[in-house]
Protein backbone atom coordinates (compact mmCIF):
# COMPACT_ATOMS: atom_id res chain seq x y z
CA UNK A 1 0.00 0.00 0.00
CA UNK A 2 1.25 3.08 -1.10
CA UNK A 3 1.38 6.09 1.78
CA UNK A 4 0.69 9.41 1.24
CA UNK A 5 3.58 11.68 0.59
CA UNK A 6 2.62 13.88 3.51
CA UNK A 7 2.87 11.28 6.23
CA UNK A 8 5.89 9.82 4.57
CA UNK A 9 7.15 13.93 5.24
CA UNK A 10 6.37 13.84 8.84
CA UNK A 11 7.47 10.39 9.67
CA UNK A 12 10.90 11.73 7.98
CA UNK A 13 10.56 14.20 10.70
CA UNK A 14 9.69 12.20 13.97
CA UNK A 15 12.75 9.80 12.96
CA UNK A 16 15.46 13.11 11.98
CA UNK A 17 13.99 14.06 16.24
CA UNK A 18 14.85 11.27 17.27
CA UNK A 19 18.29 10.54 15.75
CA UNK A 20 19.35 13.95 17.42
CA UNK A 21 17.62 13.93 20.41
CA UNK A 22 18.92 11.77 23.53
CA UNK A 23 16.01 12.35 25.80
CA UNK A 24 13.46 9.82 26.12
CA UNK A 25 10.76 12.01 27.33
CA UNK A 26 11.03 14.51 24.70
CA UNK A 27 11.67 11.91 21.85
CA UNK A 28 8.47 10.10 22.63
CA UNK A 29 6.16 13.04 23.19
CA UNK A 30 7.60 13.99 19.88
CA UNK A 31 6.46 10.73 17.92
CA UNK A 32 3.40 11.07 20.02
CA UNK A 33 2.59 14.32 18.82
CA UNK A 34 3.95 13.43 15.21
CA UNK A 35 1.61 10.65 14.84
CA UNK A 36 -1.28 12.17 16.38
CA UNK A 37 -0.99 15.01 13.46
CA UNK A 38 0.20 12.24 10.67
CA UNK A 39 -1.99 9.22 11.48
CA UNK A 40 -5.34 9.68 9.79
CA UNK A 41 -8.66 10.07 11.75
CA UNK A 42 -6.91 9.54 15.10
CA UNK A 43 -6.13 12.54 16.86
CA UNK A 44 -5.04 11.78 20.28
CA UNK A 45 -1.69 9.14 20.53
CA UNK A 46 -0.20 8.51 23.81
CA UNK A 47 2.88 5.87 24.21
CA UNK A 48 2.35 3.43 27.21
CA UNK A 49 5.55 1.68 28.75
CA UNK A 50 6.29 -1.40 30.99
CA UNK A 51 8.51 -0.13 33.75
CA UNK A 52 10.88 -2.31 34.79
CA UNK A 53 8.56 -3.28 37.60
CA UNK A 54 5.93 -4.88 35.66
CA UNK A 55 3.86 -2.28 35.40
CA UNK A 56 2.14 -0.31 32.88
CA UNK A 57 2.29 3.57 32.73
CA UNK A 58 1.90 6.21 30.61
CA UNK A 59 5.10 7.92 29.33
CA UNK A 60 3.98 10.74 26.33
CA UNK A 61 0.41 11.82 25.57
CA UNK A 62 -0.53 15.11 23.40
CA UNK A 63 -3.63 15.91 25.78
CA UNK A 64 -5.17 15.11 29.29
CA UNK A 65 -7.84 12.84 27.46
CA UNK A 66 -5.50 10.10 26.41
CA UNK A 67 -4.36 9.90 30.04
CA UNK A 68 -7.82 9.56 30.74
CA UNK A 69 -8.38 6.62 28.23
CA UNK A 70 -4.97 4.88 28.93
CA UNK A 71 -5.67 5.04 33.21
CA UNK A 72 -9.23 3.91 32.81
CA UNK A 73 -7.00 0.76 30.79
CA UNK A 74 -5.42 0.11 33.06
CA UNK A 75 -7.50 0.27 36.43
CA UNK A 76 -9.82 -1.96 34.60
CA UNK A 77 -6.94 -4.65 33.10
CA UNK A 78 -8.56 -4.87 29.84
CA UNK A 79 -8.96 -2.97 26.63
CA UNK A 80 -7.37 -2.32 23.46
CA UNK A 81 -4.05 -0.97 24.45
CA UNK A 82 -3.83 -3.93 27.20
CA UNK A 83 -4.91 -6.52 24.36
CA UNK A 84 -1.73 -5.08 21.94
CA UNK A 85 0.39 -5.95 24.46
CA UNK A 86 -0.82 -9.27 25.79
CA UNK A 87 -1.97 -11.07 22.83
CA UNK A 88 -2.60 -9.47 19.57
CA UNK A 89 0.44 -6.94 18.12
CA UNK A 90 -2.09 -4.69 16.54
CA UNK A 91 -6.15 -3.93 17.96
CA UNK A 92 -8.51 -2.27 15.69
CA UNK A 93 -11.70 -0.34 16.88
CA UNK A 94 -13.20 1.11 14.05
CA UNK A 95 -16.74 1.73 15.89
CA UNK A 96 -16.02 1.90 19.75
CA UNK A 97 -20.04 2.06 20.17
CA UNK A 98 -20.20 -1.36 18.68
CA UNK A 99 -18.12 -2.98 20.01
CA UNK A 100 -18.25 -6.10 22.43
CA UNK A 101 -14.61 -6.63 23.15
CA UNK A 102 -14.48 -5.09 26.39
CA UNK A 103 -17.79 -4.77 28.33
CA UNK A 104 -16.43 -2.67 31.44
CA UNK A 105 -13.95 -0.73 29.57
CA UNK A 106 -15.96 0.28 26.33
CA UNK A 107 -19.16 2.10 27.91
CA UNK A 108 -17.16 4.48 30.01
CA UNK A 109 -14.82 5.14 27.21
CA UNK A 110 -17.53 6.01 24.98
CA UNK A 111 -19.10 8.16 27.86
CA UNK A 112 -15.55 10.08 27.57
CA UNK A 113 -16.11 10.26 23.58
CA UNK A 114 -14.14 7.93 22.28
CA UNK A 115 -15.58 6.84 18.76
CA UNK A 116 -12.39 4.94 17.60
CA UNK A 117 -9.61 3.32 18.52
CA UNK A 118 -5.88 1.75 17.64
CA UNK A 119 -3.68 -0.01 19.46
CA UNK A 120 0.22 -1.23 18.62
CA UNK A 121 2.77 -3.21 20.62
CA UNK A 122 5.97 -1.72 20.77
CA UNK A 123 8.23 -4.83 20.89
CA UNK A 124 11.92 -6.24 19.88
CA UNK A 125 12.95 -8.92 19.15
CA UNK A 126 15.46 -9.53 21.50
CA UNK A 127 13.71 -7.89 24.54
CA UNK A 128 10.23 -8.84 23.72
CA UNK A 129 7.16 -6.17 24.83
CA UNK A 130 8.12 -2.69 25.44
CA UNK A 131 5.00 -0.80 25.69
CA UNK A 132 2.69 0.11 23.37
CA UNK A 133 1.33 3.79 21.01
CA UNK A 134 -2.25 4.23 21.71
CA UNK A 135 -4.52 6.61 19.33
CA UNK A 136 -7.32 7.93 19.85
CA UNK A 137 -10.31 9.42 17.79
CA UNK A 138 -13.62 11.66 19.30
CA UNK A 139 -14.28 12.36 16.16
CA UNK A 140 -13.78 9.46 13.52
CA UNK A 141 -15.70 6.40 13.15
CA UNK A 142 -13.96 4.04 11.12
CA UNK A 143 -10.29 3.94 10.43
CA UNK A 144 -8.34 5.22 7.55
CA UNK A 145 -6.70 2.42 5.30
CA UNK A 146 -3.40 3.79 6.14
CA UNK A 147 -3.96 4.70 9.74
CA UNK A 148 -2.47 1.12 10.95
CA UNK A 149 0.61 0.86 8.41
CA UNK A 150 1.70 4.38 9.64
CA UNK A 151 1.42 3.87 13.64
CA UNK A 152 3.37 0.62 12.80
CA UNK A 153 6.32 2.76 11.75
CA UNK A 154 5.66 4.99 14.95
CA UNK A 155 5.60 2.35 17.16
CA UNK A 156 8.87 0.87 15.45
CA UNK A 157 10.65 4.05 16.31
CA UNK A 158 9.36 4.72 19.53
CA UNK A 159 10.23 1.11 20.63
CA UNK A 160 13.88 2.02 18.64
CA UNK A 161 13.92 5.11 21.36
CA UNK A 162 13.14 2.66 24.43
CA UNK A 163 16.03 0.33 23.34
CA UNK A 164 18.53 3.08 23.08
CA UNK A 165 17.50 4.62 26.34
CA UNK A 166 17.68 1.55 28.10
CA UNK A 167 21.02 0.17 27.10
CA UNK A 168 22.30 4.23 28.12
CA UNK A 169 20.86 3.51 31.56
CA UNK A 170 22.20 0.30 32.20
CA UNK A 171 25.55 1.46 30.64
CA UNK A 172 25.66 3.95 33.17
CA UNK A 173 24.58 2.11 36.29
CA UNK A 174 27.25 -0.70 35.27
CA UNK A 175 30.03 2.18 35.29
CA UNK A 176 28.45 3.55 38.47
CA UNK A 177 28.40 0.25 40.33
CA UNK A 178 32.25 -0.49 38.60
CA UNK A 179 33.38 3.26 40.07
CA UNK A 180 31.49 2.49 43.60
CA UNK A 181 33.18 -0.81 43.87
CA UNK A 182 36.68 0.61 43.10
CA UNK A 183 36.04 2.70 46.18
CA UNK A 184 35.35 0.38 48.54
CA UNK A 185 38.40 -2.13 47.40
CA UNK A 186 40.56 0.81 48.34
CA UNK A 187 38.97 1.63 51.50
CA UNK A 188 39.51 -2.04 52.41
CA UNK A 189 43.21 -1.84 51.33
CA UNK A 190 43.76 0.94 53.93
CA UNK A 191 41.87 -0.53 56.38
CA UNK A 192 43.28 -3.88 56.18
CA UNK A 193 46.52 -3.48 54.26
CA UNK A 194 45.34 -5.92 51.92
CA UNK A 195 46.81 -5.99 48.19
CA UNK A 196 43.80 -5.36 45.49
CA UNK A 197 43.16 -8.61 44.74
CA UNK A 198 42.68 -9.46 48.33
CA UNK A 199 40.92 -6.73 48.89
CA UNK A 200 37.99 -7.66 45.93
CA UNK A 201 37.97 -10.92 47.41
CA UNK A 202 37.35 -10.14 51.03
CA UNK A 203 34.23 -7.45 49.42
CA UNK A 204 33.26 -11.05 47.26
CA UNK A 205 33.25 -13.09 50.40
CA UNK A 206 31.21 -10.51 52.61
CA UNK A 207 28.93 -10.27 49.91
CA UNK A 208 28.32 -13.71 49.93
CA UNK A 209 27.79 -14.23 53.62
CA UNK A 210 25.45 -11.47 54.15
CA UNK A 211 23.47 -12.76 51.17
CA UNK A 212 24.09 -8.70 49.94
CA UNK A 213 24.85 -7.48 46.33
CA UNK A 214 28.48 -6.80 45.90
CA UNK A 215 27.61 -3.36 44.43
CA UNK A 216 25.19 -2.95 47.44
CA UNK A 217 27.71 -3.30 50.34
CA UNK A 218 30.23 -1.60 48.13
CA UNK A 219 27.88 1.46 47.92
CA UNK A 220 26.96 1.02 51.96
CA UNK A 221 30.64 0.98 52.65
CA UNK A 222 31.57 3.94 50.86
CA UNK A 223 28.44 6.08 52.31
CA UNK A 224 29.60 5.04 55.49
CA UNK A 225 33.37 6.28 55.35
CA UNK A 226 32.01 9.33 54.00
CA UNK A 227 30.03 9.89 56.58
CA UNK A 228 32.69 9.64 58.95
CA UNK A 229 34.34 12.96 57.51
Amino acid sequence: MLIDPTYVASIAEAVRTIARDHDLDHTLHTIAEVASASVPGLEHAGISIVTRSGEIATRAATDPLVGQLDDLQYSLGEGPCLSAMREHPVVTVPHARHDQRWPAYIPEAVALGLRSQLAVRLFLDDRGTLGGLNLYSTSHDGLHDEAQPIAELFAAHAASALERTREVSELSAALKSREVIGQAIGIVMERYGLNQDRAFAFLVRASSHGNVKIRDLARQMVDESNARF
